[in-house]
């Protein structure tokens, strides 16, 4: 099948999905599938794969998620109910005021996003927003876009996570260059994108029902109660939200500073996978904002399982999302695409971003996007400084921020978490993410021409 008519499907296969979820107002779960199925037959998958593939796509994605999002969701439900969300959200508000407890949020993403991968930090810090947007009265999205789009920018730029790590290896990239200019870089894309937030937030947005129910939700049974014990301290709750995150720290360094096969190292490796990381917080939230106030184990039982139906359709649709992205990268629009844009003979540090961007759009993964364009250049960079070679580095990873839409799982995360409908979506944390990688671009561009 020609190049053209392959990116003419892509195009037409996006088009299609957007028509569905928007005008015709079918599940984006089902819209996935059904786009996901016309494109299999389009590009000539055969019959006896196109349901393999699918199927591979959505249980990939699903492998890493769905743990992460239940148990995110049950630790969520628990410090919401316990009130120590918005306990916390209080006292940073009478302490900072609304503006600076957005832009304190903000920079704690960052921190937070560099060990972190970043659906996993967001799920971690949804209770937060919550909590903060009942106080603030406010939408979510006020504090919800800028978090996530500084943690998204951290794990597409810094080698602690797996597109950038991959990339420096293909490409032959300092590690340590490639840390350090990636926090100079990402610290002004952060705060460029902390303002397009802001100025984004003056619009109205319409929220889900189940995020708005959510907001609304009133005191748990017995709340009012004089004996209800006072709401757990602000202290008592970062420490819960901290928890998984050290965890998570401390499994990746022991990797470096224990001795392969120790017994300390292969605890550590266990208990510092995030899924095992958000089980002991989830444990140690049950025991000191449960059982130690005086609740009984029907109600937390209760709690936790009326997380689950409100986790499962970010869940469905996320995993729709991958086998939408796995179907597009089976039927070769990525290879073909990349094809295109080499016959351009652009500028190296243009070529990366450009290519990575483009293979970002068209079957959603930034780690896949990252890694493809960075071996489609090992012989571009052949002659390069080390600092160039580090600068050709970056320009792929901020291709890989951008352009986060309907094919990337990462979008529906944050648009069913923070209550947005597809169009607003792709107005929002679409466009965010793009100015950002574009503004990283530019600064790395700015970068090569300086060093």
């Amino acid at each position: 099948m020609s190049t053209a008519l392959l990116l003419a499907i892509a195009t037409a296969s996006i088009v299609i999905l957007l028509l569905l979820v928007i005008k015709a107002k079918v599940h984006p779960f089902v819209a996935l599938l059904i786009v996901s199925l016309l494109v299999a037959i389009a590009t000539g998958i055969p019959a006896e794969k196109i349901m393999e593939t699918i199927i591979t796509g959505m249980g990939g994605l699903l492998g890493h998620i769905t743990i992460i999002i239940v148990l995110g969701a049950m630790l969520g439900a628990i410090i919401e109910a316990s009130g120590g969300a918005e306990s916390l959200a209080q006292r940073f508000s009478k302490t900072l005021g609304l503006k600076r407890t957005v832009a304190a949020l903000t920079m704690a993403a960052f921190i937070l996003g560099i060990p972190v991968f970043f659906e996993v930090g967001f799920i971690i810090v949804i209770p937060l927003i919550y909590g903060f947007t009942k106080v603030a009265r406010v939408s979510p999205l006020k504090f919800g876009l800028p978090m996530a789009g500084v943690m998204l920018t951290v794990h597409v730029a810094l080698p602690t996570h797996p597109g950038a790590a991959a990339a420096a290896g293909i490409l032959h990239t300092d590690m340590g260059w490639l840390m350090m200019l990636g926090i100079a870089i990402s610290v002004p894309v952060g705060i460029i994108g902390y303002y397009v937030a802001k100025v984004m937030n003056r619009r109205h947005y319409h929220l889900s029902v189940e995020v708005l129910e959510q907001l609304q939700m009133a005191k748990p049974e017995g709340q009012e109660k004089k004996n209800e014990p006072a709401p757990p301290g602000a202290l008592t709750i970062s420490g819960l939200i901290v928890v998984p995150i050290v965890l998570i720290v401390l499994g990746t360094l022991s990797h470096t500073l224990l001795a392969e096969g120790s017994l300390l190292r292969n605890v550590m490796t266990v208990i510092g996978t995030p899924p095992i990381a958000l089980l002991i917080a989830l444990g140690l939230a049950a025991w000191l904002l449960g059982v130690r106030r005086g609740w009984s184990k029907d109600k937390l039982e209760d709690l936790t399982g009326r997380a689950i139906p409100t986790s499962a359709s970010v869940i469905l649709v996320a995993g729709a999302g991958g086998a939408f992205g796995k179907v597009l990268v089976e039927s070769g629009v990525g290879k073909a695409l990349a094809i295109t844009l080499e016959t351009l003979h652009l500028p190296l540090v243009p070529a990366a971003f450009i290519l990575s961007l483009a293979l970002r759009a068209s079957q959603g993964s930034a780690t896949v996007a990252i890694l493809t364009t960075s071996g489609l250049l090992t012989q571009a960079v052949t002659g390069v400084t080390d600092m160039q070679r580090v600068l050709v580095t970056l320009a792929a990873c901020f291709g890989g921020l951008g352009l986060s839409h309907v094919n990337d799982a990462g979008f529906w995360v944050v648009t069913r978490y923070l209550g947005l409908s597809v169009a607003d979506g792709l107005r929002t944390w679409t466009v965010l993410t793009t100015i950002m990688g574009l503004s990283g671009f530019a600064l790395t561009w700015l970068a090569w021409t300086v060093l």
